[in-house]
């Protein structure tokens, strides 16, 4: 496992850490602690870092202008104005099934928002992989455990995702115009070893980055799926990563203490924390949410 220069970007413990993005404009990295319905917010020059609470489980969001963000939560998508926090709600999402939840999203390329919902307890097969394609919620993939690693080549042509329970990493084909598949997808990566595929995105080599929950590490993965790197992360439950700051060299990382108990905490004393690793690579500034065509 490699060891690179770390640092911890917020040392507030999330219980469950996800759906990290940035905004190079502002310079904002954001994240979700889903189970504790909180937002968090840091400026990654200053280290500044502010907390808002939603009221609900949400799990991700997209920029959708300079004012406005798309946040997905357990019950529908957002629309969550910038300077004062406000929500009001675009789209219910399996609002009528209050079983599930949103987990993984992340934006394509065209604007096309996918997002994954599971069951609160992991029921097998409970959750889904939708697409917010110009206004309207399509449903792409049904019967998901546990929805994870949701990201895109760069050019929009390759779509990619995990279903954490079966530990497989998934291919499909896309319509670079829409983000909506072509064919079904096929096997990837099948993971074997220590923990489980978690969030994933992609660099701006179209190399794939994927956050090994209960493994420590991140995993980096050629298109073809031949392993290339593993960098140690300091929790051991690492969720999801996003490459942040203004030339988009640093990896962010969130984790989580879910599921620990005492002793499983003082044996992962980093655990919840955010973190910032010095990769030597470069990813790929994230695209805006299309509401309409």
């Amino acid at each position: 496992m490699e060891q690179v220069p770390t640092s911890v970007l917020c040392a507030e413990r999330c219980h469950l850490g996800e759906g990290p993005t940035y905004d190079p404009a502002t310079d904002t990295a954001w994240w979700f602690d889903i189970r504790e319905g909180l937002l968090f917010e840091a400026k990654i020059g200053s280290g500044e870092v502010r907390r808002h609470v939603l009221g609900k489980m949400a799990s991700a969001l997209g920029r959708i202008d300079a004012a406005r963000q798309l946040i997905v939560t357990e019950d529908g998508l957002y629309i969550r104005t910038v300077a004062d926090g406000a929500l009001s709600l675009y789209l219910p999402l399996e609002a009528d099934n209050p079983a599930t939840r949103s987990n993984d999203s992340r934006v394509h390329p065209s604007g096309t928002f996918w997002i994954g919902t599971m069951g609160r307890k992991a029921e097998r097969g409970l959750g889904a992989i939708y697409a917010l394609h110009r206004g309207e919620l399509k449903r792409l993939f049904p019967n998901i455990t546990i929805p994870n690693a949701i990201c895109f080549s760069a050019d929009g042509s390759v779509g990619y995702f995990a279903d954490t329970d079966e530990n497989v990493l998934y291919r499909v084909a896309l319509d670079a115009a829409t983000g909506l598949p072509l064919q079904a997808p096929t096997e990837l990566i099948r993971h074997r070893g220590i923990g489980g595929l978690d969030g994933a995105v992609v660099d701006a080599e179209d190399r794939i980055w994927n956050a090994r929950w209960g493994g420590g590490c991140v995993d980096v993965y050629s298109p073809q799926g031949e392993h290339l790197r593993c960098l140690k992360v300091p929790a051991s439950q690492a969720s999801c990563p996003a490459f942040v700051g203004p030339d988009l060299s640093r990896l962010l990382v969130t984790s989580a203490w879910q599921d620990m108990d005492e002793a499983a905490k003082a044996a992962d004393p980093e655990h919840g924390r955010t973190f910032l690793l010095e990769v030597g690579a470069r990813g790929r500034a994230e695209p805006d949410v299309k509401l309409s065509s």
